[in-house]
């Protein structure tokens, strides 16, 4: 055997340095350092005490970890005249994005696999109208929703919140499964019917346990755009039901005195927490799902 047969046993070409790739990785370290270097000011900067803060060392490590930031931010900051801190939020926003993520996730499941299968009359313009909705800004949409809810009793209600965020959820959603459907061999669905299957039957039993990498995909992006939602929540939630987006907005915004920015820091990580951990834990379903299907069509 020969030194470059045991060097490169299977006859790989060695890696070349190119200007292309010394390219992508200066792009790939700068995009993580875009991200990375402000979350590492905002965690050591809940961690110092004022005095600290007050040196102008920004990037400097605490002398000491102090905690203390984070139990005012979650119990004791204040926002107006209220101090409970940011966890008066935080059931708030549970409340609002889980059954605004289920129902959205299923009704957008359901519309794509209508639409991808039993191609009811019209549906190509009603999707067509679902998409083009979909581009025209939320703010468009603000006061005559404002109006409408009013009239039905729903605004600065709960249940009215969890309606907004399905309607504005609904034509991505509707997207993602539609353009997942269609990579499904239509020969199944056909199969499926000559066996006397009917519409929630196929769904239930064949296209749904086939589309979990696609719940997962559709789910993490319905629950982090509600979770991180600031205008709906702030117009159609009501005092009793502001999210912690809102929360963390009018603690920061609450000055008397010293601006305590440990707390604010600790109060935006506390906020950012929850969709984190969930793309955190549950990342290698979400680029599966992308990869199959969720950009394809």
């Amino acid at each position: 055997m020969t030194r470059s047969a045991e060097i490169n046993p299977r006859g790989a070409k060695p890696t070349r340095i190119t200007a292309g790739r010394i390219g992508l990785y200066a792009f790939l370290i700068s995009a993580a350092l875009f991200f990375t270097v402000p979350l590492y000011v905002m965690i050591v900067t809940s961690l110092k005490t004022m005095p600290e803060i007050r040196a102008a060392r920004i990037f400097a490590l605490p002398d000491h970890l102090d905690f203390s930031a984070w139990k005012v931010a979650w119990a004791g900051a204040c926002a107006g005249a209220e101090c409970a801190g940011i966890r008066a939020g935080f059931l708030n926003s549970v409340l609002i994005t889980l059954p605004s993520v289920v129902i959205s996730v299923l009704f957008g499941a359901i519309n794509g696999y209508a639409l991808s299968f039993w191609r009811p009359r019209g549906g190509n313009l009603m999707f067509g109208l679902l998409m083009a909705g979909a581009l025209v800004p939320y703010q468009v949409f603000l006061y005559p929703l404002v109006r409408g809810f009013a009239a039905l009793g729903l605004y600065n209600s709960l249940i009215g919140i969890v309606i907004v965020h399905v309607l504005f959820g609904l034509p991505l959603v509707t997207l993602l499964f539609r353009n997942y459907f269609v990579t499904i061999p239509e020969e199944l669905f056909k199969a499926s019917r000559l066996d006397g299957a009917g519409f929630w039957r196929i769904f239930l039993e064949i296209m749904l346990p086939m589309s979990v990498p696609m719940l997962v995909v559709a789910a993490m992006m319905q629950f982090t755009g509600i979770w991180n939602d600031f205008l709906l929540g702030l117009v159609f939630a009501g005092r009793d039901n502001l999210p912690m987006t809102v929360q963390l907005n009018n603690i920061v915004n609450t000055t008397t005195g010293e601006r305590l920015y440990n707390v604010n820091m600790a109060a935006t990580i506390l906020t950012a927490l929850v969709p984190l951990a969930i793309y955190f834990f549950s990342g290698r379903w979400f680029v599966r799902g992308i990869a199959a299907g969720a950009v394809k069509g």
